[in-house]
This record gives structure tokens, C-alpha cells and sequence, in this order.
């Protein structure tokens, strides 16, 4: 999946491109690759700059939601010219399949990269049947 959001700048210009979108409830879409397999899937989500304590997952009902702020410190008293992150958080939201079962979800960050299994319920595993002969 290849998700792109855009942010204008709105306003008067005195306040940053982050004030901005924290008071607008705006949020950057990242990046997210779905991987299925036999025993259910694994979510890769690019989200550089978060740590685990501004990160939050949450599964209610059948939606899985991933937000995460960017923690990037900068100096006090010093602001920087140029910024390639325009801004700070992070969210995307996901239905999960019936198949799926979400109490035993596991997640994993490493290197800007958080990686969720889910796996599959008992019900929905491709499982072998036993032919008989008579």
C-alpha cells in the first residue's frame, strides 16, 4: 500500500505547520505493507521518529488504530530552517476480517518500523482433511 497525504499551510503564517495540525486534528498517513500467510498477517508501518512510550495501538471491535507522535528533540530555544516532517503525528486505522483474531495480536518496534501479527482465528486456518478408505 502506497498512501500519500498532503497538508496546506493555513492561516495567518504565525504559527508552525505542527500547531497547526495538532489544533486541526490533521495526521500523517504512513506507509503500511500487509503481508498474509497460512497463519494469519503481518502489518509493516513506517513511522521514523516514534517511541514506544508516544505510541498507541488500540483494536476496538473489528478496527485496529496505530497513532504515534514523532519525538524528535531539538535544542532549546533553537528552531529548525528546514524540516522534512510538516507533521508530528501519526494515525491509521484499519477493519480487521472475522478471521482474524485480535486478542492475541503482538507488536514490535525497531528502526521506525512497527510490525503487528495478527493471526488467524482456529476457524479460518486452511487445515488438511483425512480422506478414508473403505
Amino acid at each position: 500500500m502506497a498512501d500519500k497525504t498532503e497538508v496546506s499551510r493555513a492561516g495567518d503564517g504565525s504559527k508552525s505547520v505542527q500547531e497547526q495540525a495538532a489544533r486541526n486534528g490533521m495526521w500523517l498517513m504512513p506507509p503500511v505493507d500487509v503481508v498474509e500467510d497460512e497463519g494469519g498477517i503481518t502489518l509493516f508501518a513506517d513511522i521514523p521518529g516514534v517511541s514506544k512510550e508516544k505510541l498507541s495501538l488500540q483494536i476496538e471491535a473489528d478496527m485496529l488504530t496505530i497513532e504515534g507522535e514523532v519525538d524528535i528533540p531539538a535544542p532549546a530555544g533553537l528552531e529548525p530552517s528546514y524540516a522534512e516532517v510538516g507533521l508530528p503525528r501519526y494515525r491509521r486505522m484499519f477493519t480487521l476480517s472475522k478471521e482474524l483474531e485480535p486478542s492475541k495480536v503482538a507488536a514490535e518496534l525497531r528502526e521506525g518500523v512497527l510490525k503487528l501479527r495478527v493471526p488467524k482465528a482456529e476457524h479460518a486456518k486452511p487445515r488438511r482433511i483425512e480422506v478414508k478408505v473403505s
